[in-house]
């Protein structure tokens, strides 16, 4: 494989389809870039449709022959999860590349339409819905891929699964974030489970931007925004470069399923294979996970 992968490495996606959510920003509109600079057709789901707008202009500045559609999500609504992925299975024949990239980050406590904590209901349970209703035709593309962006927060993250929803105990923002990350990886590794016993031709990876200057954090953080701020200059890296990882995971030939990447030096560098922390790895909590997904949003694709 490559050492020092770049966009340049992706190979002719012609013919492809993606769906890349949170397009309109930071990673995702990096994401969409590097696809349909590549020549798949790229669906952006994204919740707020002017910035979406605005995002495919700027694509198409660098992409002008960009092959991409806006359509509406909003993953704090499963019923808005279920209205985007039916429509979109009704008129496609074909889904590729599945980017669940969309994220909130360390907000003050709110819940989604559902009543699900925001972070968990939005970063996992928006994705996990999305994902269980495109199962069918990801099942029907050949050498389709899922990719979950996680986060180097992954490794403090802890699963609360006496209470997953923060509602007994004190709600730590930073706490709820790290779950949710946490809970990609998780689900990386029982969706992979699940595909391969399936017989599916399918696979499911995940990858993590480093730290990386994107739109994640804008709402919520606040003071620790602005201390952390001049630290943030010296070690992170652009979104361009934070995209890598998750553009190798969803377009290198050869990718495993399960495979995790991201910055060679945990926070930037260039894009690689590795190894997520014990917890991701607890395939234990991953059925756990599995299981009380299914069970909050009632989606059962393996069934």
């Amino acid at each position: 494989m490559t050492a020092h992968w770049t966009t340049t490495d992706i190979p002719d996606l012609t013919g492809k389809v993606a769906i890349v959510t949170g397009a309109n920003a930071g990673l995702g509109l990096e994401i969409t870039k590097g696809l349909a600079g590549a020549g798949a057709s790229v669906v952006m789901a994204c919740r707020n449709l002017d910035k979406a707008t605005t995002a495919a202009a700027q694509v198409r500045a660098v992409v002008p022959d960009a092959s991409l559609e806006i359509r509406h999500l909003d993953l704090a609504s499963l019923e808005s999860v279920r209205v985007f992925a039916e429509e979109f299975a009704g008129g496609a024949t074909r889904l590729d590349i599945l980017g669940n990239n969309a994220g909130l980050m360390a907000l003050d406590r709110s819940t989604t339409e559902d009543g699900f904590e925001m972070q968990f209901g939005v970063n996992h349970l928006g994705h996990f819905a999305l994902t269980a209703h495109l199962v069918p035709i990801l099942r029907a593309t050949p050498e389709s891929r899922v990719v979950n962006m996680s986060s180097m927060g992954h490794r403090p993250g802890r699963m609360h699964f006496d209470d997953l929803m923060f509602d007994h105990h004190r709600y730590q923002r930073w706490g709820a974030y790290f779950q949710s990350k946490l809970s990609n990886l998780l689900f990386t590794a029982a969706l992979q489970k699940r595909f391969a016993a399936s017989g599916a031709p399918t696979i499911a990876v995940a990858a993590h931007p480093g730290a990386s200057h994107t739109d994640l954090g804008t709402e919520g953080t606040g003071l620790l925004n602005r201390m952390l701020e001049p630290f943030g200059k010296v070690f992170s890296q652009s979104a361009a470069v934070g995209a890598l990882p998750f553009l190798r995971a969803a377009t290198e030939p050869g990718v495993k399923g399960g495979w995790f990447y991201g910055p060679r030096y945990l926070v930037r560098g260039h894009a690689v294979a590795e190894t997520p922390s014990r917890k991701a790895r607890n395939a234990a909590d991953a059925e756990l996970l599995w299981n009380v997904s299914e069970s909050l949003t009632d989606l059962h694709p393996f069934a």
